[in-house]
This record gives structure tokens, C-alpha cells and sequence, in this order.
């Protein structure tokens, strides 16, 4: 089968100048005019572009959207501003008859290219506000956020009009195929240029949208490592929520969510708070399930969306933000949250016996230029401790903690250095009764309608699982 062509820029720009309903206006700040600039090279552009501007100066951009509380530009919450102000203006200056069959859209970016000294990286927001017909009451509406990857500001600059085009294409063109719509961003791109770290969907075309699954699909493409959900379902923009927080983090499957899952969590919580100054209020928690256990827990390899999905909504339903990672070492997390940490922010990690074990195992970074010194650099940082739940081996009838779990001869001494010097704690608060809960038994038990699973579970869970036929619970009688 030969592979679909990909149109360059330029051929999309032309595209839609030559479709006679799509019109609208183009607003673009701190990186130039990029993206107008293709559909005015691309030739008649005069039926598409109803105008374009840039107020690069914040008086005038100030005058126009409004002054903002923080003083800050390149937010969401700008876009927003330019994407109400733009559209405003269209439905109420072109009102003669031959406008009224155009299917208006708005296109808007606020952001920052990297700066001279190379310590700002560069990053922004992009949206479009659109409709496909004339008869559309409502539009429809798509924002991301984008982090740019290379090293000078005019290349930025370029890969932002790339980006726009194929946003716009896209949204005209691929609006009734969200995910296929996602990958043509990248279209004559590629990860080395740019990260796309969030991205929503809104208005009457995408109301079957579930934006967490959006979001899932940027991390399964490769286009970013990180997505996180608050307990609505809303995706939220890592950076927004973590930024100069304590984090405190939970990696498990939750498949489903048991009352172990819960009594590691909040008694690791517990000795979490006891640091200086940890406080509720200036902590963020995750539970993060990692994109490989997403697609081990899938048929031959495959992502189980609906299995995700379940997932995500226990957790919620709990009041906790969940966050989907492509790190399955530790200390690419970690080294993630330390972009937005402090040195004087702490990070904590809740995890079993088997988890640590597994972090000494000297295999898993055999592909790494350091080896194990090297991860252990970025996960063991002044910042972090490991908060570990003990494990019982029924076998040899052996509670595992800290002080007697086993690890090769090769990094028994590294162990014992983090060790004593307080970067592993044992949590010595837990439940005894939770110590023989296993999952894949529960499983079990819930896919062939076993009685007694449900104690396992916290306070409403087990209900919603019922309700929601969620792990092959009366799957077999759904099906009749």
C-alpha cells in the first residue's frame, strides 16, 4: 500500500485560500506574523484572510484585549481574550449578504520564542475558534499549548507557522477524525522541533470528544511525555499545576483502585507532611500510571482506551489528579518534576518493596551512557525521599521493608548510602489487613462475578464498578 502523501504548508495554505467559505482573521504575538505569512505567500489569500495584525506592544495589545491581573501574556487565558475579541469583531462588521454564507474562524497564538541568553526555552499557546458552516450557532473551538525544542528564535518562529497551517487545515478538514487531526500537526514536523503538552477540543463538532483521550493520544504519539487530568477530567497544563509545588506521587495501575492503593497513599502523605514545610495546601498529589502499563493492560499490545478511561474516573471520583506518563524509570519522573521544582520544594515517591528492588537492578539502565550512577543522580536529589510500603511474602512468611529486602551484591553498598542517609523511609503506619490484597485476584473475582471483592475497595468504588461494568464485571451478561 503506498504511504498517503503529507501536503506541505504551503499546498494546505492554498487549499483552503481557494475554498470560498472559510474566511476569518489572524492575530499573532511575540513571534511574528508565521502563520498568516504562508496563506499570503500561498496566492488568493484575499478570500480567506479578513485581516491580520500583531500587537506586539503591551499598551496596545493591553487596549485591545484588556489588561491582565498577573501581567502576564503568554496564557490561556490571553488566547482566550484574543479569540473572543477576534470573532466579536467579524460577526459585527461583516454583516453585507456575501459574508454570510462564510464559515468564520478565528486564529490566534501569545507566545515566547527562546531569548538571547538561551535560558528561556520558548513556548505558547495557539488556538483556532471556528465554524465549519454559515448555519453553525455555536463554534467550535481548539487550543494547545506548545513548548519549542530548537536553539534560535527563527527557527521557532518557522515551526510555529507550521504549526498554525496545519491547525487550521486540520480543523476543516480532519474535524470528524480528532486523532488523525492530532498527527497532522507534526505534518512536515517532527519531536526534535516542538512538544505539544496539552491540547482541548470544544464546541458542537467535538461534544463526543473526550479530551483526556486527546491527550492520551499525544503521549502514545510521541508529541509529549506528560498529560495530566484534574478529578473533573479537565486537562490541565503540567506546568501550571506543579510549578514551585511539593509533589507527592503515587505510580500504580489501579486496576481497579483497592484499599492498599489507598492506605500507601496516605500514609506515606502522612510522614510526607511531617517535612519542612510540606502543607496541603502548597502540595500537588498524582497517581500516575505509566503509558507501558496502559498497553500491557490492552489486547495483543494494543491501548485499551475504555480501560484507561475507567481508571482515570475511579481516581477522580476519589478527588485526585491523575497524571499519564511515558517515563517506566523513575528518574525520568523525577527529573521531570525538577523543571518545575525548587531546591527548596520536596518530592515524594510512595511505592512497594517490588518497585525499589527494581530501581537497584542494575539492568534497567543498561542503555544508559552513566548506567545506574547516572539515574541515581537525577532520581536520589536532595529533594526526593522514597516513601516504601512493605510487602509480605506469604511464601517465607517475611514481612519485606527496607531494612531486609534484598538487592545484588554489585550496589548493596549505594543502597545502604541512600539508605542511612534518609532518602528511603519505611512506612511503618500501615494497615496490616491490606497486606494480603493482590489485584490480579480481585480481577478475577470481578470478570467471573465472584462475591466478596468489593471490601477490598475504598468507600464507592466498588459501586461504580458495578454500575459502570468497568474490568469485565457482568461482561458476559452485558453481551446477551
Amino acid at each position: 500500500m503506498a504511504l498517503e502523501q503529507v501536503l506541505t504548508p504551503k499546498q494546505k495554505a492554498l487549499e483552503i485560500n481557494l475554498n470560498p467559505k472559510i474566511y476569518g482573521s489572524f492575530a499573532e504575538i511575540g513571534a511574528g506574523q508565521e502563520t498568516v505569512r504562508f496563506f499570503y505567500r500561498a496566492g488568493a489569500a484575499s478570500g480567506t484572510v479578513a485581516k491580520a495584525m500583531s500587537a506586539y506592544d503591551k499598551e496596545m495589545s493591553d487596549s485591545i484585549y484588556g489588561v491582565e491581573e498577573n501581567r502576564r501574556y503568554v496564557t490561556q487565558a490571553r488566547l482566550k481574550k484574543m479569540l473572543d475579541h477576534e470573532m466579536s469583531l467579524m460577526k459585527e462588521r461583516l454583516i453585507l449578504d456575501h459574508y454570510k454564507e462564510k464559515a468564520f474562524f478565528t486564529y490566534a497564538n501569545t507566545v515566547t520564542t527562546i531569548d538571547y541568553s538561551k535560558k528561556n526555552e520558548g513556548q505558547g499557546w495557539i488556538g483556532l475558534r471556528f465554524k465549519l458552516n454559515a448555519e453553525e450557532e455555536k463554534a467550535n473551538e481548539i487550543i494547545i499549548h506548545v513548548k519549542f525544542k530548537e536553539n534560535s528564535a527563527q527557527l521557532q518562529q518557522e515551526t510555529l507557522g507550521v504549526l498554525g497551517v496545519n491547525l487550521i487545515y486540520g480543523a476543516y478538514y480532519l474535524y470528524d477524525n480528532p486523532r488523525q487531526l492530532i498527527k497532522s500537526l507534526y505534518d512536515t514536523l517532527d519531536n526534535d522541533q516542538l512538544e505539544i503538552d496539552m491540547i482541548n477540543f470544544r464546541g458542537p463538532q467535538f461534544k463526543y470528544v473526550d479530551n483526556r483521550l486527546m491527550s492520551l493520544q499525544l503521549v502514545k504519539n510521541g508529541m509529549t511525555d506528560v498529560a495530566v487530568f484534574n478529578p473533573q477530567g479537565k486537562n490541565i497544563l503540567p506546568a501550571d499545576l506543579l510549578y514551585k509545588k511539593n509533589i507527592f506521587a503515587i505510580r500504580g495501575s489501579f486496576r481497579p483502585f483497592m484499599n492498599v492503593n489507598m492506605d500507601m497513599f496516605e500514609s506515606g502523605l502522612e510522614i510526607f507532611k511531617q517535612e519542612d514545610d510540606v502543607r496541603i495546601d502548597n502540595t500537588e498529589i498524582l497517581f500516575e500510571i505509566t503509558l507501558s502499563n496502559l498497553i500491557a493492560s490492552g489486547f495483543e499490545g494494543e491501548l485499551n482506551e475504555r480501560d484507561f478511561l475507567d481508571r482515570a474516573d475511579i481516581i477522580g471520583s476519589l478527588g485526585y489528579n491523575v497524571i499519564i506518563s511515558n517515563f517506566s524509570e523513575y528518574y525520568k519522573l523525577v527529573d521531570y518534576f525538577s523543571k518545575f521544582t525548587r531546591n527548596q520544594t520536596k518530592v515524594g515517591l510512595a511505592m512497594g518493596v517490588n518497585n525499589l528492588v527494581e530501581i537497584f537492578n542494575e539492568q534497567y539502565y543498561a542503555d544508559l551512557p552513566g548506567g545506574i550512577m547516572e539515574a541515581f543522580g537525577k532520581l536520589f536529589k536532595k529533594n526526593v525521599k522514597i516513601y516504601l510500603y512493605p510487602y509480605l511474602d506469604k511464601q517465607k512468611h517475611i514481612l519485606l521493608n527496607s531494612k531486609n529486602l534484598l538487592v545484588s551484591d554489585n550496589v548493596h553498598e549505594l543502597y545502604k548510602y541512600f539508605l542511612y542517609n534518609g532518602r528511603i523511609t519505611d512506612i511503618l503506619n500501615y494497615k496490616k489487613e491490606y497486606l494480603d490484597s493482590y489485584s490480579r485476584l480481585i480481577l478475577d473475582k470481578i470478570a467471573n462475578n465472584e462475591d466478596g471483592w468489593e471490601k477490598e475497595c475504598p468507600d464507592g468504588v466498588a459501586d461504580m464498578i458495578k454500575e459502570k461494568g468497568m474490568f469485565g464485571y457482568n461482561f458476559k451478561y452485558l453481551l446477551q
